[in-house]
């Protein structure tokens, strides 16, 4: 009993000390005021970026910047479902999957997947990445649209953008209408004039500076609209042309970023740059192999839905896993070279190519 009586008021103690500790806690995180700052950056970065023209498109073999699209062979292969194949997921579905993929593309169920067979394929997934694309922007239209009288002004455009950058909208709306200059730095100011360029581009005769949502569409993604997509060809050109002859020799296509090489690793990047765009020059976009590509012949190579680019593409991705050399693609192969076509590397591809099927 006198145990007892001694731990009774020690148990107390402790039950109010605890209970002080709590409430000076709560004290303390209820008087610093909630840190929003990350909240608001990550919305409106995420806002700009829905208001700008992305600098990768699915299914385009060059970025915005002239730089080779690393991913488009497995965008051309898998088409909406790209990054559906994970390195952490379960092999046995990833492999089954994969072997589903290829029974779509067998359209003779013969066991073999031949260049026009994988041409058509490509055809087809390019148009979900044109489809997926057009989704979007329905949703970034009315955005730029809060009246939805199905038109988009410069002027409106220039507030949206301008506020996902962080100036006030009610400020910039106002100094627009009266006429006023517009405080922003060189840099922002450069993409608008930039951004002003792609809007006239994307401005359909009769020009009036309004866009509706087919040209806005055209503006985010220029592979969607033949007038675009040879002004992006334009740009890319002017960009890596070094004579001024509104061409490309195979020098100034595979010509380096601006930056040294710093160190071994930096070499060996720099090696691959070139070997894959001298690749891609040769191969692919000189179609008439004279050693200059012409603004005609960049269109045609970008030109997601060239059907003569596409069954070059199909005889190309065949001819990287084509080990029996048939001119054709096998489950085997397919599997072997998973992570060229899925960008997920598939083990014991062999073994289990029979079991898959």
């Amino acid at each position: 009993m006198a145990m007892v009586s001694r731990q009774a008021p020690l148990c107390g103690l402790a039950t109010h000390c605890f209970w002080l500790l709590g409430f000076v806690l709560l004290m303390e995180a209820s008087a610093r005021p909630a840190n929003h700052s990350s909240t608001r950056e990550r919305a409106a970065n995420r806002e700009e970026k829905e208001l700008l023209p992305p600098d990768h498109l699915n299914g385009v073999k060059l970025e915005m910047d002239g730089h080779l699209n690393k991913d488009f062979h497995q965008e051309v292969f898998l088409g909406k479902d790209v990054g559906g194949f994970d390195e952490d997921s379960e092999p046995r579905r990833s492999r089954r999957k994969l072997m589903v993929i290829f029974s779509k593309v067998d359209v003779n169920t013969d066991r073999r997947i031949s260049a026009k067979e994988m041409q058509r394929w490509i055809m087809e997934k390019t148009a979900e990445h044109f489809q997926e694309a057009v989704k979007e922007n329905k949703m970034h239209f009315r955005a730029v649209d809060p009246d939805g009288d199905g038109h988009v002004s410069w002027d409106e455009y220039k507030v949206k953008f301008l506020t996902s950058k962080g100036h006030n909208e009610k400020e910039v709306a106002d100094a627009i209408r009266n006429h006023e200059e517009l405080k922003v730095d060189e840099e922002t100011q450069e993409v608008l004039e930039n951004l002003k360029d792609r809007w006239y581009q994307a401005d359909n005769p009769p020009a009036d500076l309004l866009l509706t949502e087919d040209e806005f569409l055209s503006f985010l993604h220029p592979e969607h609209s033949r007038g675009m997509l040879k002004f992006m060809v334009k740009e890319i050109v002017r960009d890596l042309d070094q004579d001024g002859d509104k061409q490309l020799s195979l020098p100034e296509f595979i010509s380096l970023p601006v930056g040294t090489v710093e160190n071994q690793q930096g070499q060996d990047m720099d090696d691959s740059w070139v070997r894959d765009r001298k690749k891609e020059f040769e191969e692919l976009i000189d179609s008439n192999h004279d050693g200059i590509v012409t603004m005609e012949e960049l269109e045609n190579y970008m030109d997601p839905m060239n059907e003569y680019s596409a069954l070059n593409e199909a005889k190309q991705m065949i001819a990287i896993a084509d080990e029996n050399q048939n001119q054709h693609l096998e489950p085997e192969e397919i599997l072997k070279y998973s992570e060229f076509f899925t960008g997920s590397k598939l083990v014991d591809y062999a073994r289990n190519v029979h079991e898959e099927f």
